[in-house]
């Protein structure tokens, strides 16, 4: 253990490249692509640091261009959790007692490795295996990846540093300690920072992880494996099973030595997880922790008072970006009957300008969906209300899956705030609109905090300042992340920590000193300076 209290830098958000046309940044990440583009990799698990390859293989396949086969990757079996986890366990037992500098180092190696020599790399998996735009895989693949890194080593710190007060002739310490056992990481595809953050908190705090990515982003994550180990992670600290969810889970999830699960995906999985560990709980060595974020029906809601150019650019981006699948993107807005005409006007304009295609076109604003199956789902939503009597499809609707799975930006109106597309989670380019009354403005307010069961983000459009507070007060539960005259994505870590309640999650704030409280179990210790002699207390004389 080494003689010194020691510092971290402050943490400063990660600048965000703009790839302006003639930049070198444009032109070493296009380089990338070209050269990804013409591999074709073999994905292993990586189990205790080997690369294990399985024979039950799956194509890796760019979303907007299906046909194009970027490699293969194995899936684990039953077996292969079992000796993931037994690594985990045996890394354990020296990654928990290391010095907190020692492994925070390695985060910010990492942080270094991921702003410099790695960030074109994983920045084109993502774009290639998640079909992001520039812009959206830079914002998330790199720079939130990176402020995740080093904003959780100040967070660390800090916390080490809540201590409590001292007695007389008492000196009282906190002991922030690792959970006993591994904790399963669960990630999803739309997000790279999440696969990271989902197992570097955890892990920077002393536990061990047994990783299981989504099957649409095996690519990225395997590329984020590579650079752990650039970085001197040690084996089985980080092990990657890609595979079937309920396999590994079932394994997983009924393992003694289950201390924690950090997830993010849907509501449904994220029950089915927390009623096993409920079945389970007489059969684990400790209580394990379980964060999780989820589902999102997202919200927009404008007031007359609200400026219509941005009221339009929030809808657009917060609805279509990275083509809504975002838990953060907006998919159902509330706007005043008075104000829909001139708002219309704009939003179809500017709706007709996106651009839709290939990523590796950096011009593009939209990818395509990220499987078949999101594609098909997406689309039946859409015919749903093409077909209804209480519904129209204003702008969209088109769906086409000959080269990859396009779906154009679809905006709905409805005459109904109960409508199917106003209350389920699409995951897609899907906004649907309902004019209101003006007013009926707080009336409206409760119908938007009591149509969905989520509460993950929302925003409030308005110039009038009772207006915004009184969305404020009505909304107060209905988002976790909430947004004045802001479109409701983008959080930033260390500006606003993301999470939602109800039905979006457990709410620890990612981004923040919440989240790596959970993973660590603090132990008190009490150490008396001078002791006493005399059993007898003085009342006793």
């Amino acid at each position: 253990m080494a003689d010194g209290i020691f510092k971290v830098a402050v943490p400063k958000n990660e600048p965000v490249k703009q790839y302006m046309a003639g930049s070198s940044e444009r032109e070493n990440l296009e380089t990338q692509l070209d050269k990804m583009m013409g591999e074709s990799v073999d994905i292993p698990l990586i189990i205790g640091g080997k690369e294990i390859r399985t024979g039950n293989i799956t194509e890796i396949n760019p979303p907007h261009n299906h046909k194009h086969v970027l490699g293969t990757y194995h899936k684990a079996n039953s077996e292969h959790v079992e000796m993931a986890i037994e690594s985990a366990l045996e890394a354990w037992e020296e990654w928990s007692v290391m010095p907190w500098e020692m492994r925070v180092s390695i985060i910010l190696k990492l942080a270094d490795l991921l702003a410099g020599p790695w960030r074109d790399v994983i920045n084109a998996a993502t774009m290639l295996g998640q079909s992001k735009n520039v812009m959206q895989a830079e914002v998330d693949a790199a720079c939130e990846s990176i402020d995740f890194m080093r904003f959780n080593a100040q967070f660390m710190r800090e916390i080490y540093e809540e201590q409590p007060i001292p007695g007389e002739n008492i000196w009282n310490r906190l002991e922030y300690r690792p959970l006993e056992g591994f904790v399963l990481a669960i990630s999803p595809f739309n997000f790279t920072s999440i696969a990271t953050n989902l197992n570097l908190s955890p892990v920077q705090m002393g536990n061990v992880t047994v990783w299981k990515p989504s099957g649409t982003a095996v690519y990225s994550g395997y590329y984020l494996m590579k650079m752990y180990r650039e970085a001197g992670l040690p084996p089985g600290v980080i092990n990657f099973l890609p595979g079937s969810g309920a396999e590994i889970g079932a394994v997983a999830l009924n393992h003694p030595q289950l201390a924690g699960v950090h997830f993010t995906g849907s509501t449904p999985v994220f029950q089915h997880i927390w009623k096993t560990v409920g079945d389970n709980i007489q059969n684990y060595r400790t209580y394990p922790r379980l964060v999780g974020e989820t589902g999102g029906k997202d919200f927009i809601f404008a007031h007359e008072s609200a400026n219509l150019k941005e009221l339009a650019t929030a809808i657009i981006r917060g609805s279509f970006e990275y083509q809504g699948q975002k838990c953060s993107a907006s998919s159902r807005m509330y706007i005043p009957s008075n104000i829909w005409p001139e708002l219309k006007e704009i939003l179809l304009s500017d709706m007709a300008t996106i651009k839709m295609g290939d990523v590796r076109d950096l011009s593009v604003f939209m990818g395509a969906v990220i499987d078949r199956d999101s594609f098909n789902t997406i689309e039946k939503y859409i015919e749903y209300a093409r077909s209804s009597n209480d519904a129209q499809i204003l702008f969209g609707g088109e769906c086409d899956d000959s080269t990859g799975y396009f779906i154009s930006p679809t905006l709905i109106e409805t005459t109904d705030p109960h409508f199917k597309t106003m209350e389920e989670e699409i995951f897609g380019p899907v906004m649907t609109m309902y004019q209101y009354d003006p007013s009926k403005f707080e009336e409206t307010l409760e119908v938007c905090d009591k149509t969905s069961p989520y509460a993950l983000t929302g925003a409030i459009f308005a110039n009038d300042r009772n207006a915004i507070r009184a969305a404020m007060k009505t909304l107060r539960h209905a988002a976790g992340n909430f947004y004045i005259n802001d479109k409701p994505t983008g959080a930033v870590v260390g500006q606003q920590p993301f999470g939602g309640s109800r039905a979006s999650g457990t709410n620890d704030k990612a981004g923040s000193h919440a989240n790596l409280h959970r993973w660590v179990s603090a132990r008190t210790i009490k150490e008396n300076l001078l002791p006493s002699r005399d059993y007898r207390y003085p009342h006793m004389g």
